[in-house]
Parts: structure tokens; C-alpha cells; sequence
């Protein structure tokens, strides 16, 4: 192998656990990120529904 490499390697190669580690970390924070904003969507979507529904009460009286 090529000396250049094989020094490139080296370097690398010691520190791969704390890449992995942030690369799951982001993975992790970005699922959870995503996940709050669905329960956040659903919930102004339910509160949306009850909001329409009271409006078509309030057109029928």
C-alpha cells in the first residue's frame, strides 16, 4: 500500500467511532425532530376538524 495512505489511515481510522457516533447522533436527533412535527401537525389537524365542525353548527342555527 501507498506510504501516503497508509498514514491518511492511521489518522483516520483511530477517531471512526466518534464519526459513526455523530453520524448516528444526527440520524437520531433529525427522526426525532421529524416525529415532533408530525404529532404537532396532527393536533392542529384534529383541532382544525372540531374548529370546521363548530363553524357548520354555527351556519346551521
Amino acid at each position: 500500500m501507498n506510504p501516503i495512505l497508509t498514514e491518511i489511515y492511521s489518522t483516520i481510522v483511530p477517531s471512526m467511532p466518534f464519526i459513526i457516533g455523530a453520524y448516528v447522533l444526527m440520524w437520531v436527533a433529525l427522526l426525532v425532530y421529524v416525529l415532533i412535527i408530525m404529532v404537532g401537525y396532527k393536533k392542529a389537524e384534529a383541532q382544525m376538524a372540531v374548529l370546521e365542525e363548530a363553524v357548520a353548527e354555527r351556519r346551521a342555527d
